[in-house]
């Protein structure tokens, strides 16, 4: 009986250590990504549109210049890696709007059921800036960022550039960083869902990917979530890592690409989610972590350094006078 009490009070041991272990993690989820709200700096300044906050980066060439709308990703916020975007492109003449769209202060926390007549206020904020060219405008986005890019392109008839990093083909349900179970899509036209593919059974070997792939086995029979890019009138650019470990980002921009012939994909064999935006110094601590989610850190910053001359040669000519 002796050997039977030190088995239980074992298992009992590595029980407590389980669910004390579990209450650590569920209080201090280290998966969450922090909310950034980056300021603008010297060059910029924070606006608010309908509530919704931004940083806005006017182009530092006189005249009328063109526009962009930017998009960060499920981060939410303002955070920093738009924000090197940001600033990148005002660097490069164009005038910027970084707009957070959730988990921001005064926002939702989660990503469900989020206005697309949102974007349309900034869209519409950024016209009426002066020295913004209303006649060329162009939205970029990344990873979710990139999908809501996309969805707004296909319903927007006015903008003349779109750049999508990390895609995605299909409109995806809602969800919420803190594990609360969410109802609706991610975006809404007119208070109405958008059609969204249900995430597929995931996988604990496979990771998070694995929920995407095997939602997108579904498609068939949920093909009104498609993201219909082919009603755009703009040009796209598509940039994605054919290791990304977060979502299938370059199956999914193989799909746009075969329903339009004016999307064109940049893929990288190396790459993963930190494939798009500018290359990144020696001595910025962010290159290291490049890789976090696919490919090497050396492979996505080599891929950045090839891909973007190429989306600012894209923004050139779709955005030219």
């Amino acid at each position: 009986m002796r050997w039977m009490r030190r088995i239980a009070w074992g298992c009992g041991t590595i029980a407590a250590v389980i669910v004390a272990a579990g209450a650590v993690l569920w209080v201090w989820r280290p998966w969450v990504p922090p909310v950034e709200m980056t300021a603008p700096g010297a060059t910029g300044r924070r606006v608010s549109i309908g509530g919704w906050p931004g940083n806005y980066y006017p182009a530092p060439i006189p005249g009328r210049r063109p526009a962009i709308l930017l998009l960060g990703g499920s981060e939410g916020g303002l955070g920093s890696s738009a924000s090197t975007i940001a600033r990148a492109l005002q660097h490069y003449g164009y005038a910027v709007l970084h707009l957070s769209y959730f988990r921001a202060p005064g926002q939702p926390q989660a990503l469900v059921r989020v206005p697309l007549e949102g974007f349309d206020a900034g869209l519409a904020w950024l016209r009426a800036q002066p020295g913004v060219d209303a006649g060329r405008i162009g939205i970029i986005g990344g990873s979710k960022g990139a999908e809501a890019a996309l969805v707004i392109a296909s319903r927007t008839p006015g903008l003349r550039a779109v750049v999508a990093g990390m895609p995605s083909s299909v409109v995806w349900p809602g969800f919420a960083w803190e594990a609360t179970p969410v109802v609706g899509a991610s975006w809404t036209a007119g208070g109405r869902d958008l059609p969204s593919l249900p995430y597929g059974r995931g996988s604990f070997s496979e990771g998070i990917i694995s929920v995407y792939r095997r939602g997108l086995d579904g498609l068939r029979t949920h093909a009104d979530a498609a993201i219909p890019i082919e009603r755009s009138p703009a040009p796209v650019l598509l940039i994605c890592g054919e290791k990304d470990s977060l979502w299938p980002s370059c199956p999914m921009g193989r799909q746009l690409a075969a329903r339009d012939a004016r999307v064109t994909l940049l893929h990288y064999a190396d790459a993963g989610h930190g494939v798009f935006g500018p290359p990144l110094s020696p001595d910025d601590p962010r290159r290291n972590r490049l890789g976090a989610l696919g490919g090497s850190a050396e492979g996505n910053n080599a891929a950045r350094r090839d891909g973007w001359p190429k989306v600012l040669a894209f923004l050139d000519r779709a955005l030219a006078k």
